[in-house]
Parts: structure tokens; sequence; C-alpha cells
């Protein structure tokens, strides 16, 4: 089978196609024929060695057909979709023709949209639907603010929440996708900035219900600051980089009464604690078929074209999900 490698940790250039084994189904196992698959942030920090030794085939979602399960709980030729379990980090991921996924992170889906357009929705709507219903609880009515929403995952969030029935305050860094965050359902639209509260606090005095905090741990602090007492910060990104937060004082500088969660997908979903029946892909593939949510991927490239992707990808300028069709 072709597959995507990583030469040496780097820059895009070192993404290069190789010929590599199928991989041999084992028990527990699901082998799919990848037929598409969406790019993450997270393959970036795989690619560039940031997060340590990782698989040398990328790749942490896809969508395609099940080539073999020999524990027969799924039928092959039956449309599935995958994510994390490992995948690119300490097994081979998507980027290839063919992937061994653990079970417990493979759903079936019946759906007429393209693979394309499938591959656009896994990671990040499993993301944002965890994050808003399990992590902070949200229910219509709150005030939610979505810190990068013009990322893949701020817009799942974005259509996710608006649907709910929650008021949703988005924040982007070019005021150029206002207009396109609005037609997502957001009801307001601020340009992203490190003391974000204070024009928070002046439309909102007591504080809002929830933020889902995607910039990371250059914000994640501000955010607290905006909450009312009882709100909730979850913590799932981190677009505006990783690192410490120096010179932390939670007692002086997280204010009373407020809780903050983290969610790491890669490390939890699929597991006992967030098992992905909690994700309801059969629903959200269909409203994304009838156009409840708005899912397709910004921009789709073949699979030599790879390199291409990840610098679109690490440019941000991409505006959405980026897929590749293999």
């Amino acid at each position: 089978m072709r597959a995507i490698v990583i030469k040496q940790y780097g820059g895009p250039d070192v993404l290069e196609i190789q010929e590599r084994p199928l991989p041999t189904p084992t028990p527990g196992h699901v082998l799919i024929e990848v037929k598409a698959f969406g790019l993450n942030h997270a393959e970036v920090y795989f690619r560039q060695g940031v997060w340590g030794d990782v698989s040398e085939i990328s790749g942490i979602e896809c969508v395609g057909l099940v080539k073999a399960d020999p524990t027969r709980r799924f039928t092959v030729g039956q449309k599935v979709v995958a994510l994390v379990g490992g995948m690119g980090r300490s097994t081979n991921g998507s980027y290839a023709e063919y992937t061994l996924v653990p079970a417990s992170n493979v759903a079936s889906v019946e759906t007429g949209l393209s693979w394309e357009d499938l591959a656009a929705i896994p990671e990040s709507y499993a993301t944002a639907w965890t994050c808003l219903h399990n992590n902070l609880a949200l229910v219509a009515g709150q005030t939610l603010l979505i810190r990068g929403a013009t990322s893949a995952l701020g817009q799942a969030a974005v259509n996710i929440a608006a649907h709910l029935g929650a008021r949703v305050i988005a924040t982007t860094r070019n005021p150029q996708r206002a207009a396109g965050l609005d037609s997502l359902g957001a009801k307001e639209t601020l340009l992203e900035s490190p003391e974000l509260n204070g024009r928070v606090r002046e439309r909102h005095p007591a504080g809002i219900d929830a933020v889902l905090d995607l910039v990371g741990n250059t914000t994640v602090l501000d955010s607290l600051a905006m909450l009312r007492r009882d709100g909730r910060v979850c913590l799932a990104g981190f677009l505006g980089g990783g690192g410490p937060i120096a010179g932390l004082e939670p007692v002086f500088q997280i204010p009373s009464g407020r809780h903050l969660s983290v969610l790491a997908t890669a490390l939890v979903t699929g597991g006992a604690e967030y098992p992905l029946s909690e994700i309801p892909f059969q629903t959200i593939v269909d409203r994304v078929a009838d156009s409840t949510y708005q899912a397709k991927p910004s921009r789709v490239f073949n699979f030599q074209d790879i390199r291409e992707a990840h610098r679109l990808m690490e440019s941000g300028q991409a505006n959405g999900k980026i897929v590749i069709r293999t």
C-alpha cells in the first residue's frame, strides 16, 4: 500500500510517499480501507517531533470501508469513521491506503455524503460534542464563548452549540471571517486578544456561562476571568501554542468558584471514561447531510499533495477543515 511517512522530524518536506506492507488484522482491531482523512494540528506536532517519538505513518482520523474485522463487530464493506486510539502516535495512523484501528475507536455510519465531506466530521465534531455536552454541560439559553472559532473544531462547536439553543460568542483574529461565523450560528463575533475578558464583561457584567478555549495556555486565565460564578472553561486546543503558564498562582489568578477542565481527545476518546458510544455520529452525519450543521471541508487535496496541505494548515489560512482524498 501507499503510505505517507515521516522520514525525519521537521517541516512539511519530511513527509514522503512510500510503499509499506498492508497491516495484518488482529483481534480487537479493524482494518480500514481509507477513502479520505482530515488534517489536525496534532499531526504538525507529530511531524516536528515536539511530542517525542511517534509512528512513522501519521494521521489521527479517517473515513473508509471495513476491509477486515476478526471480532466480527463490523462487516466487510461497512462504511465507518475512525479516530485517535493511538493512531499516528503509538501505532501507524491514517496517512495511508489502509490503517488498523482499535474497534473501540471505530463507528459505523450510513450516509450518502461524499468521502471528502464525511472526512470533515470525525475528530472535529467528536471533540466539539464531548466538550459542549460533557465538560461544559451546556444547555439551551446559556451564553458560550468559543475562542479560536474559525478553526475546524471551533466551527463544529459553533454549529453544535447554536443548534442546541445556546447564545454563541465567537472569536477570530481576522475580522473578515466574522460573516462566516455568523452564518454558522454565532450571535456575536469579537476580535481575539489577550485581555478579552474586559470587553466581554462590558457586555455581560455578571459574567458568562461557559468558554471553549481552543487558543490554549496563553488565554485560559483570561477565559476564567470572564465567567460567572459556577461557570465553566474547557481547554481543548493550543492554537496559540503550548508550554507552561509562567508564574501561575492559582489561588490569586483563578477566580473563586469557577471550573476548569481539559479534554485531551487523543488520550481518552474510545476509553472507559469517554466511550465512542457517547458520540452520536449517525445523528451528526445526518445533520451535516441536511445542512443543519455546515461541515464542508475548506480545502481538499490529493494524497500526493500532503506537503502543500501541511503548509496550508501551518499558515493558519485554511479557515476550516483540510481533507485529503486517497
